[in-house]
C-alpha cells in the first residue's frame, strides 16, 4: 500500500508547474509527443542531477528498477535511454533556459536582503565565465582550440545569495567581453568584474545606464591624473585619484573621469589597482567590492564539483545546453526550497541528503532536517583569502 509522498515528488512541489508548460508551449516541445513528455525530460534529467547520474544507460536502470514509484514521482512516460536521448537532442533548450529563468525570478525575491558582506542598498553583481573542457571529436561543434573543444559558462551572478541571473552557454572561441554586448544594465547596480572586461567602450556604456562598475586595471594601463584623494592607509588604501585615460582611440572609447584607487594587500604582499565609476562610496568599500567578486569563482567550482555539467549524456549543443539549464534550474530550485523551508543548512549538504533519500516517502522538511550532521566550517577554505 502507498503511504506518503516520495522527497522527489515534495520537491517537486516547488516548481511552478503552469509556467513550465507554458515554455514548454512556447518552443512547441509537446507538438506530436504521446508518451514521454518535457516534463518528464525534466524529472528524469532532474532526478539524475540530484543522484549524480553518469550515463543514460545509468538513469534508465535507477529508474527502472524503482518503476513502482514512477507514477507518484510525476512521471508518466516510459523510461529509455534512447527516449531520453532523443529527447535531448531535438527539444528545443530554450524550453530549460527560459524555466531556469522563471526559478531565478523567484529566488532573487526571496534572496534580496540576503547579506554577502556589505551593507549596501545598490544590487550587486558579479561578471565572469568558466570553461568546461570537451573532446574535439565527440564535440566538433564547441570550438576551442587547435585539438581541443570547450563550452563557456558566462555567467552574471547576483551576490545576494549567489543566484546565477544570466549564463550565456558558448563555445570556448568567444572572448568573455562580448557578454557585456548582451547585458540588459540595471541602472543605479554595481557590477564587478575582472581583467578580462577592461574595455572602455563596453565600460562607458555602463556608466551611461547609470549603473556602476568596479574592475582591475591591466598592468600597462596609461592614464593622466587629474587629482587625488585623502586615503587613511592604515586600511591598505594606499591612492585614491580621480584620472582621465589617454590615447586618441581610448579617450574616445571612454571620454569621462574615472576613479583609480591603488590597494595593498598585507596578507599576500600584493598590490592591486582597481578602476570605478563610483565616486561616492569609499576607497575601501571599492576595494571590499571587488573582494566580494570571489563569490562566483566559488560557484563555478561548486557546480562544476556537486552537478552535472563536466559530464554530458548527449554530444549535440542543444543536448549540452539543456543538461547545463537543467542544472542550473536544480541549483536554483534547492536555493528556493532552503529558504522557504528555512533550513540552515549548506547547499551540498541539502544536495548530499537528496541524494539519498529521493525515494523515500518522509516528509521533506524532516528529511532535511532531522540529521544529525554538523556542517563543515568554510572560514579556513584559502579560496576565501582576500584576492588570492
Amino acid at each position: 500500500m502507498n503511504i506518503g509522498r516520495t522527497v522527489f515528488a515534495q520537491l517537486m512541489d516547488f516548481i511552478p508547474y503552469y509556467e513550465f508548460q507554458q515554455c514548454a508551449e512556447r518552443y512547441h516541445g509537446n507538438y506530436k509527443v504521446k508518451t514521454f513528455s518535457c516534463w518528464d525530460q525534466f524529472l528524469c534529467m532532474s532526478f539524475a542531477q540530484l543522484t549524480y547520474r553518469e550515463s543514460l544507460r545509468d538513469i534508465e536502470a535507477c529508474l527502472r528498477v524503482a518503476k513502482t514509484k514512477l507514477y507518484h514521482m510525476g512521471i508518466r512516460g516510459k523510461i529509455s535511454r534512447n527516449t531520453l536521448a532523443h529527447a535531448n537532442e531535438i527539444r528545443d533548450w530554450r524550453i530549460y533556459a527560459d524555466f531556469a529563468q522563471v526559478l531565478i525570478r523567484t529566488a532573487r525575491k526571496l534572496y534580496s536582503g540576503e547579506d554577502f558582506g556589505l551593507e549596501l542598498d545598490q544590487t550587486v553583481y558579479a561578471l565572469d565565465a568558466t570553461i568546461i573542457d570537451l573532446c574535439l571529436s565527440v564535440f566538433p561543434w564547441a570550438k576551442f582550440r587547435s585539438g581541443k573543444a570547450a563550452v563557456k559558462l558566462h555567467t552574471l551572478l547576483d551576490l545576494r545569495g549567489s543566484i546565477p541571473v544570466i549564463v550565456n552557454i558558448t563555445h570556448g572561441k568567444i572572448h568573455d567581453i562580448y557578454i557585456i554586448d548582451n547585458l540588459f544594465i540595471e541602472a543605479g547596480a554595481i557590477y564587478i568584474m575582472d581583467r578580462a572586461y577592461v574595455d572602455f567602450a563596453r565600460l562607458y556604456k555602463i556608466h551611461q545606464s547609470q549603473a556602476f562598475f568596479v574592475t582591475r586595471a591591466k598592468s600597462n594601463f596609461v592614464f593622466k591624473r587629474l587629482y587625488s584623494l585623502p586615503v587613511d592607509k592604515s586600511t591598505g588604501v594606499q591612492a585614491d585619484q580621480i584620472i582621465t585615460v589617454t590615447g586618441f582611440y581610448t579617450l574616445k572609447g571612454y571620454p569621462d573621469k574615472l576613479r583609480r584607487i591603488s590597494y595593498f594587500d598585507t596578507l599576500t604582499k600584493k598590490r592591486f589597482v582597481f578602476l570605478t565609476n563610483n565616486f561616492s562610496l569609499p576607497s575601501i568599500v571599492i576595494a571590499k567590492l571587488y573582494k566580494c567578486r570571489w563569490q562566483i569563482e566559488l560557484f563555478f567550482k561548486w557546480i562544476k564539483q556537486h552537478l552535472r555539467i563536466k559530464a554530458f549524456y548527449g554530444t549535440t549543443e542543444n543536448a549540452v545546453k539543456t543538461q547545463i539549464w537543467i542544472a542550473i534550474s536544480i541549483y536554483v530550485l534547492v536555493a528556493i526550497v532552503k529558504k522557504r523551508l528555512c533550513i540552515n543548512r549548506s547547499l551540498y549538504t541539502i544536495l548530499q541528503i537528496l541524494s539519498v533519500t529521493l525515494f523515500e516517502k518522509t516528509p521533506i522538511l524532516q528529511a532535511l532536517s532531522d540529521i544529525d550532521y554538523e556542517e563543515p566550517n568554510a572560514d579556513n577554505h584559502n579560496q576565501l583569502n582576500l584576492f588570492q
